[in-house]
C-alpha cells in the first residue's frame, strides 16, 4: 500500500486571511511553532502563504545605498556605498508600528505548491526537498483549491518511522 497526501496530512489547519493585518499574524506566529501559515479566503480557498521570512523582510531596508556628498559647489560630486545595517541598528518598534497594520495580501507569497488528497508521497516528497528551500509544509486542497489538510516535514518522517516499526 503506498502513502497518499491523505494519509500524511493534518487535517486540523491554522490560516490566516488576505485581510489579517501583520500584527494578527505575528500573534500567530507567536501562537504557534510554524514557520508558515496558508492565506485562505472567506471559502477556505489557498491564495497564498505567509512565512517568518516575509515579516522579517518587512524589517530590512529596501534601500541599502548611501549617497555621500563630496566637493564643494559648483564642483559636487556623490559617492555610493552598499550599507548592511546590523539589527542593533534596526529599530523593530517603529517597524512593526509602520506595518501593523498592512494587509497579509501586501506580504504573502502567491506561488503556493500544494497537492490534492491522492497524491503520492513521491509528490510531497519532491516539493518538501525540491529546489525551494522555503516550503516547510504542503498545503493539501480539494478540486476547488479549498484546503483540506496541510502536510509537515516531521508528518512525512513520522509515517516512514512508523511504518518501519510495523
Amino acid at each position: 500500500m503506498t502513502l497518499t497526501a491523505r494519509d500524511l496530512m493534518e487535517p486540523d489547519v491554522k490560516t490566516v486571511s488576505p485581510d489579517d493585518d501583520v500584527a494578527e499574524a505575528f500573534k500567530r506566529f507567536a501562537r504557534y511553532e510554524f514557520s508558515g501559515f496558508p492565506v485562505v479566503d472567506d471559502d477556505e480557498r489557498v491564495v497564498g502563504v505567509v512565512t517568518e521570512s516575509d515579516l522579517v523582510d518587512l524589517f530590512e531596508p529596501e534601500d541599502e545605498t548611501l549617497w555621500i556628498p563630496i566637493g564643494l559647489p559648483p564642483f559636487v560630486d556623490t559617492l555610493s556605498y552598499q550599507v548592511k545595517r546590523p539589527w542593533a541598528d534596526i529599530d523593530l518598534g517603529v517597524d512593526l508600528i509602520r506595518n501593523a497594520d498592512r494587509p497579509i495580501s501586501e506580504v504573502m507569497s502567491t506561488d503556493v505548491a500544494t497537492v490534492t488528497p491522492d497524491a503520492d508521497v513521491d509528490d510531497v516528497l519532491d516539493l518538501l526537498v525540491g529546489g525551494d528551500p522555503d516550503i516547510n509544509r504542503v498545503p493539501v486542497v480539494d478540486e476547488e483549491g479549498r484546503i483540506v489538510g496541510i502536510i509537515a516535514r516531521q508528518d512525512v518522517i513520522r509515517a516512514f518511522r512508523d511504518r518501519r516499526l510495523v
